[in-house]
């Protein structure tokens, strides 16, 4: 057995949770890293016209993702649960047909993809001088679904088998090579946003290929032929976890898009401020995502294993760690929030006081609500390892519905400003859904050790 597998069922929960999120907080930093490259890059060297291109295809793109993310997450479910139960024949299977599974999907998306972006981009009323370079960049990163697929579908395996290391490793892989190819393709080449595309797929790649790489070295993942053959109720059981969690993206990203609507129509200048900011949301979250696939683990391996006294424990330490986590987090994007968002913007002295003063502003609305997110991803996650993705998935609809009217409604009472507070509507939304729901989950299941 490979030497990052690890059981997170003996040991104290809280040093199980932190020591599995921290490399994968450290991969969402890379990973961060080179999205924050790639928007550093357009945005200082292509101008403020490339960069709300780049904020205009930003939710389109994040829904793709979203349904990706979602299917291998829920695949990744039933993998940990298995693989706490000590079922290894059985794993396999699973994830056989979860490659199966997955390639079908990709294929479908890649396909839907090419066929929306312009209907959609032109429904979100995306301004003419952006609207090109938006649909290429999403062009190209539909392209390159596929890739996407397989990397989140390798990484979620070795996740479910506590190797929160090796991705990790594939995320620093993929950053340096994703900086590299971004300042060539961009700089040297001349590509312009295409060019940033086409780093960031490349880099995708390569991280999919290590993770593959290193998946083949464990021994319980020697793989037969039969391991593949489509199983119907295994399709079935799949399906109901992953659905659920593509959905609820989906919806999430549907309402994300909607918000990009009304942002549209503040112009040029309130794009590439509130773009600015939505760049870093990702830094804002690492550790909230990262204890989220902790708890979708550590939740699914002792479920497995019949331990659910150590479930009410985890939640616990993990709660208390992700609350602390986001108020430091917070402290520091107000003290060098402008500094940070400085490496994005770029223009005559005008365009960036103004694209400044939009972007802070945004982003400490975020910064100090940051604990209403954390708690989101942390009960989310867990409720998710618990087999339970319906519940999550109402959480997304309260999100939706949250966004939405906030963003239509609020600017219409205190002016533009008023779409900051749609995230911050959404957060609290599904944290009244997801606590009810944890609640009513947790006390189901029986008081074993």
């Amino acid at each position: 057995m490979a030497a990052h597998i690890k059981s997170m069922t003996e040991g104290k929960p809280a040093k199980l949770i932190l020591t599995f999120a921290l490399p994968l907080m450290m991969g969402n930093m890379f990973q961060q890293l080179y999205t924050v490259v790639d928007t550093a890059v357009v945005g200082k060297f292509l101008g403020v016209n490339a960069l709300a291109a780049l904020g205009a295809s930003d939710w389109l793109n994040w829904m793709m993702l979203g349904i990706v993310q979602g299917f291998t997450q829920g695949f990744a479910i039933l993998m940990a649960q298995e693989f706490g139960a000590g079922k290894h024949d059985r794993l396999r299977k699973v994830i056989g047909n979860s490659a199966v599974l997955s390639l079908l999907w990709a294929l479908l998306l890649t396909a839907a993809g090419q066929l929306i972006a312009r209907p959609v981009l032109l429904l979100l009323q995306t301004p003419d001088t952006i609207l090109g370079d938006s649909l290429l960049y999403l062009r190209i990163m539909f392209l390159g679904i596929p890739v996407v697929m397989a990397y989140n579908l390798l990484a979620c395996i070795l996740r479910s088998l506590g190797d929160s290391q090796t991705p990790l490793y594939a995320m620093v892989v993929a950053s340096l090579t994703n900086i590299g190819l971004d300042l060539l393709f961009v700089l040297v080449f001349h590509w312009g946003i295409a060019g940033a595309a086409a780093a960031t797929l490349a880099a995708q790649l390569v991280s999919g290929v290590y993770c593959l790489y290193h998946i083949c070295q464990i021994e319980l993942m020697k793989f037969r032929l039969q391991d593949f053959q489509p199983q119907k109720n295994l399709y079935l059981q799949l399906m109901g976890l992953g659905s659920p969690m593509a959905f609820q993206n989906c919806i999430i990203a549907v309402g994300g898009m909607i918000v990009q609507f009304v942002v549209n129509g503040f112009g040029v200048i309130f794009i590439a401020g509130f773009t600015a900011t939505n760049k870093l949301y990702g830094l804002l979250e690492i550790a909230a995502t990262s204890y989220g696939y902790s708890m979708i683990t550590y939740v699914g391996q002792n479920l497995g294993a019949g331990k659910n006294k150590r479930i009410r424990q985890g939640m616990r330490s993990a709660l208390c760690i992700a609350l602390a986590t986001s108020a430091a987090i917070a402290a520091i994007m107000l003290l060098f929030g402008k500094m940070i968002l400085s490496c994005f913007i770029s223009g005559t002295p005008t365009q960036v006081e103004q694209t400044m003063q939009i972007a802070y502003f945004y982003l400490a609305v975020m910064s100090v609500c940051l604990p209403v997110l954390y708690l989101l991803h942390v009960v989310r996650s867990a409720i998710q390892g618990m087999g339970n993705t319906l519940l999550p998935m109402l959480s997304g609809v309260a999100e939706f519905v949250m966004r939405t009217s906030t963003a239509l409604l609020l600017p219409l009472a205190i002016g533009e400003t008023g779409i900051f507070y749609a995230e911050i509507a959404a957060w609290a939304g599904a944290d009244v859904i997801l606590v009810i729901s944890y609640l009513v989950t947790i006390r189901k299941l029986p008081l074993s050790e």
